[in-house]
Formats: structure tokens, C-alpha cells, sequence
């Protein structure tokens, strides 16, 4: 049977993920491991300078283990595979988040961070989101249904290193559902405004708000173009940062322009 590790940034406590939890253990071997709270937009954060608590939890049905933890969605992954599970899952599972992840969103996200942090300790690893998912009405089965179909073929797939497969569900019911794209990532950028206000001891502080930049230039491949037109967008992303095209240009660039500094005279 498949083992599954489950994660996500909007808590344990989220419709999502316990969706998620329930639909998978009727099928695979599940535990979860996720923050004890909400936990969104921390990227790739780790908890450094205070300790990590874990309590393990009732999440009723046939769940083999859960676990919340009071830390960001890598650290649950982190120590999930390296102190609190006995056994090695198959693949690590993100989601379902509460929200989109496209484009730019994954640099921020926590729920990305977290297949992220599974792919990056060897483990086949998915993020999966519903673009809906913020609205209280939204619902996270036909995602969960996706990913029950999903999780056997990422597992024979082997994904190679340093990748891992984001997923973005439109919020429509599956006989709604236009297909499945493999796509690219978007740019889906935001306007960086923050509004001033004063609390009620008369200190000033800020509070990010700001809007998504018009998409209209979006790249008919990319996640944001499926996504808009009712199709589940599968893109694999890599951590691997190296602009590969450049680098040899740079190379010989600098090796040029510098090569007196390192000449012995």
C-alpha cells in the first residue's frame, strides 16, 4: 500500500487538508503532519532559534498517524522525515490549500515549500490547490477525488531529481472540469501596496494589501491560462535556480574581463 505524508500551510484544522486526509486513507496509508495554525506565505522558512513541539492528534477514520506541529510547513516536512514518522512514505502530499498557487505565488507559498522540502530530501513530492478554496462554500472533494487518482502515477513516474508537480484545481465540479494541462509557470504578479493605519494607541503600522496585476499577457501554456479556462493545471517545477543558458556566457564573460585579477604579475 502507498504511503502518504500530508502537509500543508493552513493548519491541521483546515477543511482542505482534513478533505484531503479522509478521502486518501480510504485508499493509501496516510499521516499527516502539518502546523498546529495557519502557517500561509512563509515560503521555505525553518524555525532556527526555538524549539519545534509536536502533539499527535485524533483525526478520526482511518488516518495511521497525525501530527501538529508549531512550525512552518518545511519544518513539519523536515521532521517529519527525520524524527517523528517510523515509516519512509512514497510521496509527500501539499494541500488542499485554501487559494491559488500560480505563477510568482509559489516563491511565497507555504503549502509549495512543503513538496518543495519533501522533493529536496528525495522524496516524490506534490503541492495541490483550489483556486476557490478561500471561500467558505468551497469545495475541496473533487480535488481530493484528483489526487486519489493522481498519487499512483507520480509514484511510478519517478520524478527526477529536484522537481516536483504543482497542482491547481479550478473551482468547478468534476463533470465541469475541462481536462488536465501540463503547463508553465505564469507570472501572476501583485501590486506591492501597503495601507497605513494607526491602532488604538495611536502607532502607526502597515498592512500588505495590493491587487493582481492585469494577466492579459499570460503565455497560453501557463497554469493562470488553464486555470481560467477550467482546466486542472499540472506543472512541474524545479528548486534548481541555475540559469543554465547564461552560464557559460558568464563564465567566459568573466573569465575575460577579470582574468588580471587573478594573474600573478
Amino acid at each position: 500500500m502507498i504511503k502518504i505524508l500530508l502537509s500543508n500551510d493552513d493548519g491541521i484544522h483546515a477543511v482542505g487538508i482534513r478533505t484531503l486526509a479522509e478521502r486518501l486513507s480510504s485508499q493509501y496509508e496516510v499521516y499527516v503532519v502539518a502546523p498546529d495554525r495557519e502557517r500561509s506565505a512563509t515560503g521555505h522558512a525553518l524555525t532556527l532559534h526555538k524549539p519545534l513541539r509536536v502533539e499527535e492528534i485524533d483525526l478520526g477514520g482511518e488516518i495511521a498517524g497525525a501530527y501538529a506541529v508549531t512550525g512552518t510547513p518545511s519544518d513539519c516536512i523536515k521532521i517529519a522525515l527525520n524524527a517523528v514518522l517510523e515509516v519512509k512514505p512514497d510521496i509527500v502530499v501539499s494541500g488542499i490549500n485554501h487559494g491559488p498557487n500560480l505563477g510568482a505565488d509559489i516563491l511565497y507559498s507555504g503549502t509549495v515549500s512543503a513538496a518543495l522540502e519533501g522533493a529536496l530530501l528525495g522524496v516524490p513530492s506534490v503541492a495541490v490547490s483550489l483556486v476557490n478554496g478561500q471561500d467558505k462554500n468551497a469545495d475541496f472533494r473533487p480535488g481530493a477525488d484528483f489526487i486519489a487518482e493522481f498519487v499512483p502515477q507520480v509514484v511510478e513516474a519517478q520524478l527526477p531529481p529536484k522537481t516536483l508537480l504543482n497542482v491547481n484545481m479550478p473551482g468547478v465540479s468534476f463533470s465541469e472540469v475541462a481536462g488536465i494541462k501540463i503547463t508553465s509557470l505564469g507570472i501572476r504578479m501583485y501590486t506591492d501596496t501597503y495601507e497605513k493605519r494607526l491602532d488604538p494607541r495611536n502607532q502607526v503600522y502597515y498592512w500588505l494589501a495590493g491587487e493582481i496585476i492585469d494577466d492579459s499577457d499570460e503565455a497560453e501554456d501557463s497554469d493562470v491560462m488553464a486555470l481560467r479556462n477550467n482546466f486542472i493545471s499540472v506543472t512541474p517545477v524545479t528548486f534548481d535556480m541555475t540559469n543554465w543558458k547564461l552560464l557559460e556566457t558568464y563564465r567566459d564573460q568573466f573569465d575575460s574581463n577579470f582574468k588580471h585579477l587573478t594573474e600573478t604579475p
